[in-house]
């Protein structure tokens, strides 16, 4: 096995471990700040240190037509999608976020089908959507009584939209060829959507605060800039660029695995069968989508 196949299967550990954790990180720094301000620090802080290890090391500034274009997937990705999802954790526990978060192949299937190439509809795809929307049926059935509170719903609706968002981001990634290292564009995008959150956070009144950067606000942001961003953003690129896209893929499935149990653990967020079970079903339409999807990409290209 040669060597750069070994260490992308690494990365991809990284993964598929690492970030299923940054829900609980950030579901403990929304309880100091809020999470749009939180997510501006934490891409800004890791688009600064990315983009400027590779300016010392000699790198140009990439031409404005593909700056422009990392400015509009950074912040469809990681503000309306990243910025979204920290905010929602103020409202809905760190397990359910990253199992709704784990739908996202199914919007990236929907948004592919009308912006790229017509997918073609087979049954193993809209049998896993079937699946994927019962599972995520069964774990709302569990929650009917937070259902009832309106910041509850407010938190639902915020990490469907991060979905969303990070499907579109995706899609577009796919479409354009951008010309520029990965890496050096996606501490781009870091930077852009980080400047573009720091506005917002403004206009909504948000401010930094000293006494409010306690040692778990501290804790989190680091974490979130470190870890989440910086060492398994990275794993993921070199992931995607040495391994099969379905095979990466996988992380997807055990990102909500790793929250829902570390959430349950640290946190103490509800866990039973019932949520267990419908987590796993959620897991499998999520999986059946990917595979039809990933399968009309080879019959696409074979043709």
């Amino acid at each position: 096995m040669k060597k750069n196949n070994i260490n992308a299967y690494v990365a991809l550990v990284i993964v598929s471990i690492f970030w299923g954790t940054t829900y609980l990180a950030a579901r403990i720094g929304v309880q100091h700040m809020h999470g749009m301000l939180l997510a501006a620090l934490r891409q800004t802080a890791a688009g600064v240190l990315l983009t400027g290890f590779f300016l010392i090391r000699g790198y140009k500034l990439p031409e404005l037509p593909v700056l422009s274009r990392l400015f509009v997937i950074g912040v469809l990705m990681l503000c309306g999608s990243n910025g979204l999802m920290t905010w929602a954790m103020a409202y809905i526990p760190s397990g359910m976020g990253a199992i709704i978060a784990a739908t996202v192949p199914i919007w990236i299937t929907i948004f592919s089908y009308f912006l790229v190439q017509r997918t073609k509809i087979t049954v193993q795809l809209v049998l896993g959507m079937v699946i994927g929307l019962l599972g995520i049926g069964g774990i709302f059935c569990d929650h009917i009584r937070e259902l009832m509170d309106p910041q509850y719903r407010f938190g639902i609706m915020l990490i469907t939209a991060a979905c969303v968002f990070w499907a579109l981001g995706s899609v577009l990634t796919a479409k354009w060829a951008l010309g520029v290292n990965y890496l050096y564009g996606a501490g781009f995008q870091m930077l852009f959507s980080g400047i573009v959150m720091l506005v917002i956070s403004l206009f909504m009144g948000q401010a930094l605060h000293i006494s409010s950067f306690t040692g778990e606000l501290w804790g989190s942001l680091l974490y979130l800039i470190f870890i989440g961003s910086l060492l398994s953003y990275s794993a993921y690129v070199f992931a995607l660029n040495n391994l099969p896209p379905s095979l990466v893929s996988i992380y997807a499935y055990i990102n909500p695995v790793v929250a829902v149990i570390l959430g349950w653990l640290i946190l103490s967020e509800k866990l039973n069968w019932t949520i267990g079970v419908s987590c796993l079903v959620t897991l499998l339409g999520v999986y059946l989508v990917n595979n039809a999807f990933n399968k009309n990409k080879s019959y696409e290209r074979s043709k």
